[in-house]
């Protein structure tokens, strides 16, 4: 029978479709990249459990995928998954079934993701991951009536009872490997989601104009230059509940928040005078305390609290500093993670704990031996991949605590002298298109590392600088490239920081 396999792709085309031009979002050329490789590593993870069947982790994968980053994303790969791990386990006329049964699976992720606010926790996330396992394994059933002798309800409920023992197995299982890394994914790729995807905007052709212009106008070669359009631009971006959206208009979230706060304090500015309706961004982040999950919402609440001028031990009745302590492994590491590491020793700096805290001392150690051998970070621990951002951050980490005169400074900043691109940008990844944020990020760690910004100038002749600041459009806002303008909030509360040339941790203003 075709027809049911007919709907299933119709129903995951339009969805999925249907929710990226409601969205105004096209996915990048890198996040069709990082889809194609979810999809290669959800083949290889079931193929990897064949000896133990109906023990895969291709459901929990697939359902955090949509969960992240969207229906297309997450029907794809539960999709291509199933269809590229069957030239190991052998295809048939099963195999249709099975895409749009684990593609349904990558929606269902999605729609769970946009009802929850991706707020949920490792349990929930679980429990979803079972219940998608035995949603899957029932449109699986039926496909196992379809082509029996008899199509009878009393048939199609003794396929279904006969395969309880086999459904109950994958249901553990997903549940299990949901328990094991579904949180974890799920910050991961949201934070790709974000950095990656791109929003597009419809702009007049005057402000194109000006656009094109900006990038040939004079700018100014030093940090600290006055930033007063992008200040008032955050202020007007503020939302009633004194917090903030990656851009006007949408629903205030932590993440957006505390970066907004952390740039206002930059540029020199309370966060606590910028109100709307009376509340500040303070309120704001009090109100959204609840919502902090895993050791970096603590680490970003921590800094955007010291930006505020602000105790920042606690907030909403949380301890935030025991809380992420916890977090803090027999290696002095923080989740055995370069980017969680480092912002946890910018947090204990901001909290006042000294260089020779043993929780700021053990974790800079542990930061030192994950420098990769062409002087970079990642995001996880030494041999993946270096990428600027971690870099500029880690290194911000060891100077904050107090290793600046180490060599695994030097070589930090060496790489990122070395990631500039011509048109005086950085990119994430070496080699790539420069970003506002990726060259935020460098700015401030060569600021960190003690370097004067305003001479470092690629080969071409332009300073990261004047990239940055050909970004800044008519309104006040900082595009994320030339050609794009997504999450213009946070990307405007990053390029403050640089701009005004600020590592962390930002203290309060004034």
């Amino acid at each position: 029978m075709s027809w049911p396999l007919a709907c299933f792709a119709i129903v995951g085309a339009v969805l999925g479709l249907g929710w990226l031009a409601y969205e105004r979002r096209r996915p990048s050329a890198r996040m069709l990249a990082v889809v194609a490789t979810l999809a290669a590593m959800a083949a290889l993870g079931r193929d990897a459990f064949v000896a133990l069947p109906e023990v895969k982790p291709i459901t929990a994968m697939t359902l955090v995928v949509g969960y992240a980053l969207g229906p297309l994303p997450g029907f794809t790969v539960g999709a291509l998954g199933m269809l590229a791990s069957n030239i190991m386990l052998g295809q048939g006329p099963y195999t249709p079934w099975q895409m749009a049964a684990w593609g349904l699976v990558g929606l269902a992720g999605a729609a769970l993701g946009a009802l929850s606010r991706r707020r949920l926790g490792r349990v929930g996330l679980a429990l979803a991951c079972m219940v998608a396992a035995l949603g899957a394994k029932e449109i699986m059933n039926v496909y196992t009536w379809t082509i029996g002798a008899s199509h009878t309800p009393a048939a199609l409920l003794a396929t279904a009872v006969a395969a309880i023992p086999f459904d109950v197995v994958d249901a553990v299982a997903s549940l299990l490997f949901g328990l094991a890394f579904a949180p974890e994914l799920a910050r991961l790729l949201e934070r790709m989601r974000t950095r990656m995807d791109v929003r597009w905007e419809p702009i007049a052709a005057a402000t194109l104009a000006v656009l094109l212009l900006a990038g040939y106008a004079p700018a100014t070669s030093q940090a600290g230059s006055p930033v007063n359009r992008e200040v008032a631009f955050l202020a007007a971006a503020q939302n009633a509940d004194g917090g903030f959206g990656g851009a006007r208009g949408q629903a205030s979230t932590e993440l957006y928040s505390a970066w907004a706060a952390i740039g206002l304090a930059a540029a020199g500015r309370s966060p606590q005078s910028v109100t709307h309706r009376g509340r500040s961004v303070l309120n704001a982040l009090s109100a959204q305390a609840a919502t902090l999950q895993g050791p970096g919402d603590m680490e970003r609440t921590i800094l955007a609290l010291h930006a505020c001028g602000v105790a920042a031990g606690s907030l909403g009745g949380r301890n935030l500093v025991a809380e992420l302590v916890r977090f803090r492994n027999s290696d002095g590491s923080f989740e055995h993670l370069v980017n969680i590491s480092t912002f946890a020793v910018l947090a204990l700096r901001a909290l006042g704990h000294s260089i020779h805290d043993p929780a700021v001392r053990g974790a800079a150690n542990w930061l030192l031996r994950q420098q990769n051998g062409d002087g970079g970070f990642s995001f996880a621990a030494r041999g993946a991949p270096s990428d600027v951002d971690d870099t500029a951050a880690a290194l911000q980490g060891l100077v904050a605590a107090g290793l600046r005169s180490r060599p695994e400074v030097t070589r930090a900043a060496g790489f990122l002298l070395a990631a500039q691109n011509p048109d005086g940008g950085y990119p994430q990844q070496r080699g790539s298109s420069s970003n506002a944020q990726s060259t935020s990020w460098a700015i401030q760690g060569l600021i960190a590392a003690g370097r004067n910004i305003g001479s470092v100038r690629h080969r071409a002749g332009r300073s990261p600088l004047e990239y940055l600041q050909s970004l800044i459009a008519p309104d006040g806002s900082v595009r994320y490239s030339p050609t794009s303008a997504q999450t213009p909030v946070w990307v405007t509360a990053q390029a403050l920081t640089a701009l005004a040339g600020r590592p962390f941790p930002v203290g309060p203003a004034g």
